[in-house]
């Protein structure tokens, strides 16, 4: 029975004993999950290939925001080492199971309450997993893939119920796919902060934060978003180190971190790529890759902060609306 250190004794010390595939049937699982996993494997320059199914969608759906981070993690940050699926007909799953090959043979298994969440995974939550050995797990497995649907298949949202998150989280069931902020209600407001796209002297820093790839030999759309201190000592976004889902009001997914400023994390980033955010709002601004932003360019584009809103410690959305 395992109790403590689940993260490292069920996804990471088998890959340590030459483990080379990781078969995941989970109830709920988080895209911020995956990529965490999936980069921390590959800073140990292990080839581990990964295949997700996510069993509750056929009652529950999935949110935009963790379809779209899955869909990111499978067709562009590790396209050949994750597949995700979705369990797209009744009955639902609620397994937590965890199989793990070596060579293509059975090598050890995890069965028990743990989602394939960051959640689940870390100290903030009691969770429960143990070793089991029964090689047919396998063939558990590989019965439910066939009831499966891969999480980019043409058709995806004709098979399974896409929500906006803000219905997904408050468990409100709707109608609509398209996340629209005019629709968020009053109770999805209350978890919220501004973050000013300024520096404390009122611009936008010349080699920092918009503008942090404004330097010799760095791609110039690097860019960060600079927590005040009020927001970096909170605990509004998640700790230093653990990645984060962030939908924006135009519909694009981001997977961030925390970075910089010792233990907290004064900085927002995308960390597989640091220059995705800064190609992200240039575009917004109507203005040409690797351009240097001004103030002026933000207010003539009507606002020079962005608000984020917490459905829960994986999950963001953030509002640069005009």
């Amino acid at each position: 029975m395992i109790l403590k250190s689940l993260y490292q004794r069920v996804l990471i010390n088998p890959v340590k004993k030459g483990a080379d595939e990781l078969f995941i049937v989970s109830g709920y699982a988080t895209s911020a999950m995956a990529f965490h996993h999936m980069e921390e494997i590959q800073k140990s320059e292990c080839k581990i290939r990964v295949h997700l199914l996510v069993g509750m969608c056929s009652t529950d759906g999935l949110s935009l925001s963790n379809h779209r981070g899955f869909q990111k993690i499978m067709g562009e940050s590790h396209p050949q080492w994750f597949q995700c699926s979705y369990i797209y007909d009744t009955p639902p799953v609620h397994s937590k199971l965890y199989i793990w090959r070596r060579g293509g043979s059975f090598f050890e298994s995890f069965i028990g309450s743990a989602n394939y969440t960051q959640t689940a995974f870390s100290n903030r939550q009691g969770e429960i997993m143990a070793p089991i050995r029964d090689i047919e797990v396998l063939g558990y497995f590989e019965e439910l893939e066939k009831r499966s649907v891969y999480c980019n298949h043409n058709e995806i949202d004709t098979m399974v119920r896409i929500y906006n998150d803000q219905y997904y989280y408050k468990r409100h069931v709707h109608e609509e796919h398209v996340f629209d902020v005019d629709e968020k209600s009053d109770n999805s407001k209350d978890e919220s902060v501004t973050v000013s796209l300024l520096s404390s002297k009122g611009e936008v820093q010349r080699a920092g934060g918009l503008n942090w790839g404004q330097r010799e030999s760095r791609n110039r759309n690097e860019a960060y978003l600079q927590l005040s201190p009020d927001v970096y000592r909170s605990d509004f976004f998640p700790e230093k180190g653990v990645h984060f889902t962030v939908v924006t009001d135009d519909s694009k997914t981001f997977i961030c971190t925390r970075a910089q400023k010792n233990e907290y994390g004064a900085a927002i980033e995308t960390p597989h790529n640091n220059a995705l955010l800064g190609e992200y709002f240039r575009n917004r601004l109507g203005m040409a890759n690797g351009a240097f932003i001004t103030r002026s360019d933000l207010e003539d584009y009507g606002r020079t902060d962005v608000k984020f809103y917490k459905f829960d410690d994986e999950n963001y959305y953030m509002d640069f609306s005009k």
